[in-house]
């Protein structure tokens, strides 16, 4: 599941994913995220994956669609976590997207609102 983050501001959004992803979970999800980068035009992203298990297959291609289709909406991506394939992803993400995206650890999860918020 999903959960948008109460620190949420502006064009700064920060956003949970917990569990195993499903599909309805973005369809659910997205469209609001989706209305955000309308109103803002480009936005800067926190998505905080301590929680996270995993994707299905579907919700695997639904999120590569959706950073696809809107590889140039985000001034910044953070991605929190504390596993090493999520530091990995964070290195990939920073050559798909337009703009930066960094890695911190869960440790770092406020240096990382800090980040995003500048």
């Amino acid at each position: 599941m999903f959960e948008m983050l109460a620190e949420s501001k502006g064009k700064a959004v920060g956003i949970r994913a917990e569990g195993w992803l499903t599909d309805a979970d973005y369809k659910e999800f997205l469209p609001g995220l989706e209305e955000l980068i309308r109103r803002h035009g480009r936005i800067r992203l926190l998505v905080d994956m301590e929680g996270l298990e995993g994707w299905e297959i579907h919700a695997a291609w639904d999120d590569f669609t959706f950073g696809m289709t809107h590889w140039n909406h985000f001034e910044r991506m953070a991605l929190v976590g504390d596993k090493k394939w999520e530091e990995v992803a964070a290195k990939v993400t920073n050559l798909l997207m337009r703009g930066e995206t960094r890695f911190f650890a869960t440790s770092e999860k406020d240096a990382a609102w800090a980040w995003i918020k500048e």
